[in-house]
């Protein structure tokens, strides 16, 4: 089993002065970003459709064991009913993201706050949500953000689709810390500015406690995202030397 920290994108300016090189050139930020962090959770496909070219430049310029999430496009995940997104998830999963290849991690799908838990609208939407892409197996974590959706009926729906339900620590969301699928994902969104570390060392040791249960089930994803973002990536590489020791 494997434990992957990261952040998510590359291309963010703040980082230029607190993450990387002085100078480095824009073209080569992502091969050092994959450098020092295992994962890396691509937001760039939500707002809009990227190409096979992109995902395949992408791939090869990460080293062989890294991974990438994919955060599935807002038409996919942002309507008032879900069933209508068929079109939309087909028309994501043929732009280019089986590019990825060994490369492609679990398939992020992001919750609109508002929407709320319907047993037979959600059944329905796991049954568009492809088993594989090509060869590659897919797998499926969901960002809900929603109180309806902690319901035992829904935590039981993702289990039996072996679905993960994402961890989101932020002010905002509900917790949902209990693994539904072979995998485990997390998105941790506290960071703060006045922190060198991002999360202060006790926060850090409490997650990377957690993230060692969840590995007992299978692989995990940690993503350190939003909240101080000039501070993820050293949030990342500190929970990285944590898992380490």
């Amino acid at each position: 089993m494997t434990i992957r920290v990261g952040i998510g994108g590359w291309s963010y300016e703040p980082w230029e002065e607190t993450f990387y090189p002085p100078k480095l050139a824009a073209a080569k930020q992502l091969e050092y970003a994959s450098s020092k962090v295992t994962a890396i959770e691509i937001n760039a496909t939500f707002y809009r459709t990227q190409t096979a070219t992109s995902f395949k430049k992408w791939a090869t310029a990460t080293p062989d064991d890294f991974m990438f999430s994919v955060k599935a496009p807002r038409a996919a995940v942002q309507r008032k009913d879900l069933r209508e997104a068929a079109q939309s998830i087909e028309w994501f999963f043929n732009s280019g993201v089986g590019e990825l290849g060994a490369k492609l991690g679990p398939i992020f799908w992001q919750m609109a706050p508002y929407k709320k838990f319907d047993a037979a609208e959600m059944n329905a939407y796991f049954d568009m949500l492809p088993e594989k892409l090509g060869k590659v197996k897919l797998r499926h974590a969901i960002e809900v953000r929603h109180e309806s959706f902690t319901d035992d009926a829904f935590m039981k729906l993702a289990r039996k689709r072996n679905i993960a339900v994402v961890t989101v620590e932020s002010e905002k969301h509900p917790l949902i810390v209990e693994p539904t699928a072979d995998f485990s994902y997390a998105r941790l969104e506290l960071t703060q500015a006045d922190e060198p570390t991002g999360y202060p060392k006790p926060a850090l040791k409490k997650w990377a406690k957690t993230a060692r249960d969840w590995e007992k089930s299978g692989d995990v994803f940690l993503y350190f995202i939003s909240g101080a973002k000039e501070r993820n990536p050293a949030a990342a590489m500190a929970m990285q030397d944590l898992l380490k020791a």
